[in-house]
């Protein structure tokens, strides 16, 4: 971001010449915290029904939040997932396809923490950025982003161990502490957990001091997960490929399963450990009543389902993801607090910007959650949406394709001739029956392809 300087001196401009932060009406305009994870699927929390997880603090958030049921993101791969999450944009309109890529300056200038920032909005980043090489350290008041993939065992000032969630808990904690007074915030906070540790045999390396949680319990593994559901994937998805690779790591036999649920598990519940704490820190500094929270993920995460590891393809464990928001400014009495909507992660920016009545760009292809979250009814609401996972990777098929309310069609680009998938997931809600050349459904695949044209064109 060669030209950060010259945006900063712009927004500087602005400020000067009395560009104040946007208020709502009656009073200031609301502090925002966005807290994003790294692949923890849509399940990964107690309050999504999950009887294993302890996520107390999540759970708290989502009741006195709202839970979005049906969250997703467009591109299941965290680079692109986190472009689209900053940019409110499709990858097709975006363009960042890979690791190395990163925002233009003119591209940068329309995503959420810029737009924030300049209006008047003291902005923070902690954690891993995830998005191209070059690390945006002057776009942002407070910069405490790490590069790629950040190991989990860190040092903290003073030189002794701490796991990696706990430093950006503290490090968001102090910005909480440190922001000035009379001015609207906005901290985003960007966890690698529940990631893996790649290229370390241990794989979910998780603080120490959850060594003991999940201990007496056995997790289950998923239905999908065993060798008869992985011999029904076409075969360019079961031999060479990087979900298979990945699987050997983490879940080739009972032993290997166990430990790396139970240390998926750890590090989700460390993150929980930090909303728990942060949330106290605002309640502390009398800032509780004034800043909205946002809890998600980059995207899902495969627990051995099709004998898969990874994210990368177009199923639900891969696609789907928690959301959680907590605005304190919500209508009392408490109503609609679960939200069954198909929200996706292109929403994010617009609706950071609808909450803090900043305008959102028309370049945003997301749609503002706001009246959801208020529990306003909103009839026309999306039924469908376009996936695509453009990463060009020789050990990830290329795929794209419509995820709907009932149906999932998936096109692989890099068949000849392309591959496709149909799933009914009503009746198939596990989607292991490919239904393409099944003469009842022909009609459906007719419409999808139809569908998948159109919305393929709207991503442009």
């Amino acid at each position: 971001m060669s030209s950060v300087p010259r945006l900063l001196f712009l927004t500087g401009l602005l400020l000067l010449a009395g560009c104040a932060p946007a208020e709502e009406p009656g009073g200031q305009a609301p502090h925002l915290i966005v807290l994003l994870t790294d692949d923890q699927r849509w399940d990964a929390l107690g309050a999504a029904g999950n009887p294993y997880i302890q996520t107390p603090h999540l759970d708290a958030l989502a009741r006195d939040g709202v839970r979005f049921t049906r969250a997703y993101v467009t591109t299941p791969i965290c680079s692109i997932s986190r472009a689209s999450l900053f940019s409110g944009q499709y990858a097709r309109r975006h363009g960042i396809h890979d690791f190395a890529t990163g925002f233009t300056d003119s591209a940068w200038a329309q995503t959420y923490p810029a737009l924030l920032r300049q209006a008047g909005y003291w902005t923070g980043f902690v954690g891993k950025f995830g998005v191209g090489r070059e690390m945006p350290e002057e776009a942002f008041d407070v910069w405490h982003g790490l590069p790629g993939q950040p190991h989990y065992e860190q040092t903290d000032v003073a030189g002794r161990p701490v796991h990696l969630t706990r430093l950006i808990g503290e490090q968001a904690a102090a910005f909480l502490r440190e922001a000035p007074p009379g001015r609207p915030f906005a901290l985003s906070v960007s966890f690698k957990a529940p990631h893996v540790q790649d290229g370390d045999p241990r794989q979910f390396i998780y603080d120490p001091a959850y060594d003991g949680l999940y201990a007496d319990v056995t997790i289950p593994s998923p239905e999908t997960a065993t060798p008869a559901h992985f011999e029904r994937l076409p075969a360019f998805l079961r031999e060479g490929t990087e979900a298979r690779e990945r699987w050997k790591l983490r879940f080739s036999n009972p032993e290997q399963t166990q430990r790396s649920l139970k240390g998926y598990y750890r590090l989700v519940s460390g993150i929980d450990a930090v909303v728990g704490r942060l949330r106290h820190v605002l309640d502390s500094l009398g800032l509780a009543d004034q800043t909205v929270i946002v809890f998600t993920s980059d995207n899902g995460f495969f627990l051995g389902e099709h004998g898969l590891a990874g994210k990368w393809y177009g199923y639900q464990p891969s696609v789907r993801v928690p959301l959680l928001v907590y605005d304190p400014r919500r209508p009392a009495p408490p109503q609609d607090r679960i939200r069954h909507e198909m929200v996706l992660n292109i929403d994010l920016a617009p609706t950071l910007l609808d909450l803090a009545a900043v305008p959102v760009p028309a370049g945003m292809q997301g749609r503002s959650l706001r009246p959801l979250i208020h529990g306003e009814t909103e009839e026309a609401w999306r039924t469908d949406f376009f996936f695509e996972h453009p990463f060009d990777h020789p050990g990830i098929p290329r795929s794209e394709g419509v995820i709907g309310d009932r149906y999932t069609y998936l096109y692989y680009l890099d068949q000849r001739p392309p591959f496709e998938m149909l799933f009914d997931r009503a009746s198939d809600p596990h989607e292991t029956e490919n239904l393409v050349g099944d003469p009842a459904h022909e009609a459906m695949l007719t419409r999808l392809r139809a569908r998948y044209e159109v919305l393929r064109a709207a991503a442009e």
